[in-house]
């Protein structure tokens, strides 16, 4: 399972989405860092792969940041935010 997480202005939850496989997952990281990077379009829609039809929408000049990160049964699926480097 594969997270993409984004962060929200004025937001201390980060608002996230679960693909299943990687590909799915690159695809909608992919897709969020073009909008950010043209500020184009205004809203992006993010759904559920699990619910159908569960939806929502996200302005796009309110996200800060967009992270990808493999879900782990090892972590329990508890992560620490951002990027950790191990010693």
């Amino acid at each position: 399972m594969y997270v993409i997480e984004l962060a929200l202005k004025l937001n201390p939850v980060p608002l996230s989405v679960q693909r299943k496989n990687l590909r799915d997952a690159e695809s909608l990281y992919q897709k969020v860092r073009q909008c950010l990077e043209k500020a184009h379009p205004r809203l992006i829609e993010l759904t559920c792969e699990k619910i159908e039809g569960k939806k929502v929408s996200v302005l796009v000049d309110e996200i800060l940041g967009v992270e990808i990160y493999e879900k782990t049964s090892a972590s329990g699926g508890v992560k620490r935010p951002g990027f950790v480097f191990e010693e």
